[in-house]
């Protein structure tokens, strides 16, 4: 499959071993498990990939525009079986890594995500499509408070992307800087490569399905009775616990009612994306996915 066939993703892939998709939250690219990708892909084959509309990959196609009314109208068209999926939807964009893996050939690998990935990762595993999931800060877990306060959050964080990227380069090579532009998504911002921060706000500042998914997410959410097949398969949900964007102590409880027979576990002092805070226990708990 290459770029340009309708299913393809940007994405990388490496590694040896049971396949593992990995699936980035809204505004990132699967640049943000590098942190993971080497020890990881030493036991898996890994595929890391972009998301329709985010990274390098391209948006979903635009839905067909009404004919011309000078042009004879089309015959009608017979109803789908089933309604689609709202475009930028979990279940949306689930169908749509569903089709990229089948024309890679990869079925029913282990997935693992974060944040709005988590819930992608989960609501492949409630179809029955994936070996095991591992959800890091996994959306679908939050009340109205919650739901709003997420969507606000990514919001002002895509926008003083936006608005301060000139002076980006500048700020972010500062400790201070990554800690005040950061903060929100780390536990440790002060460690980061300035380089990669810059690259990922520039990643979430252009990302063309921020706005669709960002509104669209909203709709998915997992409760007691609705796992389906997550329920015959290993599930682990992984949570810093320094999460300021899904915070852990409500959401993670949330998390462990619905999914009483999942494996949780918190991750001490980590963020909503906590592969640059603890490599070493996220790549332990991807690799613990069979």
């Amino acid at each position: 499959m290459h770029r340009g066939d309708p299913d393809w993703l940007a994405h990388s892939r490496r590694g040896d071993g049971p396949p593992l998709v990995l699936i980035h939250g809204i505004g990132s690219r699967w640049q943000v498990w590098e942190p993971v990708l080497d020890e990881v892909a030493r036991h898996r084959d890994v595929i890391a990939l972009d998301l329709p509309g985010f990274g390098a990959s391209p948006p979903w196609p635009e839905p067909p525009k009404p004919s011309e009314p000078s042009k004879p109208p089309k015959p009608p068209t017979p109803p789908e079986p089933l309604a689609q999926a709202a475009p930028g939807s979990v279940e949306h964009l689930a169908d749509r890594v569903v089709a990229f893996l089948d024309a890679l050939g990869v079925h029913r690998p282990a997935v693992a995500g974060n944040s709005l990935g988590g819930g992608i990762a989960l609501e492949l595993g409630r179809r029955g499509l994936a070996h095991s999931v591992t959800a890091f800060s996994p959306i679908g877990f939050w009340g109205p408070v919650g739901r709003r306060w997420c969507q606000l959050a990514v919001g002002g964080a895509r926008s003083a992307a936006g608005g301060l990227r000139p002076a980006l380069p500048r700020l972010l090579a500062s400790r201070a800087g990554r800690v005040a532009f950061c903060g929100l998504f780390y536990g440790h911002p002060g460690h980061l490569d300035p380089d990669e921060c810059v690259d990922s706000a520039a990643a979430l500042a252009d990302a063309p399905g921020f706005a669709v998914a960002r509104a669209a997410f909203a709709g998915w959410q997992l409760g007691r009775g609705t796992a389906g097949a997550l329920d015959e398969i290993p599930v682990t949900v992984a949570w810093g616990t320094r999460d300021l964007v899904l915070p852990y102590p409500s959401q993670a409880r949330r998390a462990r009612a619905a999914l009483p027979a999942a494996r949780h576990v918190p991750l001490a002092g980590c963020g909503h994306l906590p592969f640059a805070d603890d490599p070493e226990a996220c790549a332990r708990l991807l690799i613990q996915t069979y």
